[in-house]
């Protein structure tokens, strides 16, 4: 989706946090009419049948009739699509849930007609919304032609956004033949087979004090004052400078990355599990707990998942998944899997043939390679020593 940044009026800005505010009605309802059903009760309605009861509540209900039917509809399609995802075996997604003001906040439009999107001039477009006219928008790059819907959100920095559904063409191989491994990390986001080290950024020095302190002063604000809402917003812009950042490098690296390969492999690493929390339950308590969520956050702000997922977007078909197994203790010159050989998180230096290097651009190295192989064993990429780690090391005196 094309997404721009939306610049309403103080009125437009109300009648739209009204759409929202409907829109996260009709959700809930529909929400609740689901979790009412049980074994051996009537199947809950459908979305015909969900749109006929809108109907009736608009009919009976002033408050609810001068909003806009549209959005009311929609956010009812948005629901029968989420619980279709929910029971498809093949798109296991979690059940819909209830949504929250403040923190789901949007609404979609569908028939967009050719005039309803325009240009005024080279900075600032205008789209047409229901009930609030037309709406300004920074024009940062073309709209996409023959969009049929749009959503407008808001986010908890308190931005407009509109983002045109369209699925941008891929970008096109260049048809060099050229393979590429991406290892992910903590330390460094991505480093790809070739050397290069990847890094996301985040907050400045300045910056990440500055938000040290607002979270301090929201810690003593009385809930439900001003005062807390003032800071609540301002560690929002705060974070939301930071995701821009990141979402902005990804973009960029991705891009890059899908011109310059025809090929590209990355590890199939399991991030949900990874980021798990350690907490445990009362009965049984984890351990490190604190340790693991920095780790977790951490690795949520290398954004493993957005680099691989706009790849796959960019790059369709060309990108791999390998198993992550040994990559690391692997070396990429013959082959030997020795934890030992993985001296510390930058140096690796093999136990066998004393091959030395960063250890994740090693690691990026058997990415590359394809499949993984074996203390015992090889495909071919890369040519193993068929013998244990621990007499190649004794042999070779690397002990």
């Amino acid at each position: 989706m094309s997404r721009y940044r939306l610049l309403p009026t103080l009125t437009q800005g109300a009648v739209l946090r009204g759409h929202c505010a409907d829109a996260r009605y009709v959700w809930n309802l529909a929400v609740e009419q689901h979790m009412h059903w049980r074994p051996g009760r009537r199947s809950a309605p459908g979305y015909l049948e969900q749109c006929r009861q809108l109907t009736q509540a608009r009919a009976a209900y002033p408050w609810l009739r001068q909003g806009s039917q549209m959005v009311q509809q929609q956010a009812l399609r948005d629901f029968a699509t989420a619980i279709a995802a929910f029971f498809d075996p093949g798109n296991p997604t979690r059940r819909p849930s209830w949504r929250k003001a403040g923190r789901d906040e949007g609404f979609r439009i569908v028939s967009v007609r050719r005039g309803h999107v325009r240009r005024l001039n080279r900075r600032i477009g205008q789209a047409w919304v229901p009930k609030a006219g037309w709406v300004r928008f920074r024009w940062s790059r073309d709209v996409p032609p023959g969009v049929k819907s749009y959503r407008v959100t808001l986010d908890r920095a308190g931005r407009w956004h509109i983002a045109f559904a369209a699925i941008p063409d891929p970008v096109p191989a260049p048809g060099n033949g050229q393979a590429v491994g991406i290892d992910r990390g903590v330390a460094v986001s991505a480093v790809l087979s070739t050397g290069e080290l990847l890094h996301t950024p985040h907050l400045t020095g300045r910056e990440r004090t500055r938000l040290r302190r607002l979270e301090h002063r929201m810690a003593r604000a009385r809930r439900a004052s001003n005062r807390r809402a003032r800071v609540r917003l301002a560690i929002a812009r705060l974070r939301a400078r930071e995701t821009d950042r990141r979402k902005d490098w990804v973009e960029k690296a991705s891009t890059s990355i899908a011109r310059r390969f025809d090929l590209i492999r990355v590890e199939n690493l399991q991030i949900k599990n990874m980021t798990r929390s350690a907490r445990g339950t009362r009965e049984h308590p984890g351990r490190n707990v604190r340790q693991k969520a920095g780790l977790n956050r951490e690795i949520m702000r290398s954004g493993w998942g957005q680099l691989v997922r706009r790849l796959e977007h960019k790059a369709r078909g060309r990108v791999e998944k390998i198993k992550p197994h040994h990559t690391s203790q692997r070396c990429s010159a013959c082959g030997q899997v020795d934890p030992r050989s993985r001296e510390s998180q930058a140096v690796f230096r093999c136990t066998a043939c004393g091959y030395a290097c960063n250890a994740d651009v090693n690691a990026a190295r058997n990415i590359a390679a394809g499949p993984a192989v074996t203390a015992r064993g090889g495909d071919g990429a890369a040519r193993p020593v068929n013998r244990e780690p621990q007499l190649l090391a004794s042999l070779t005196g690397c002990e």
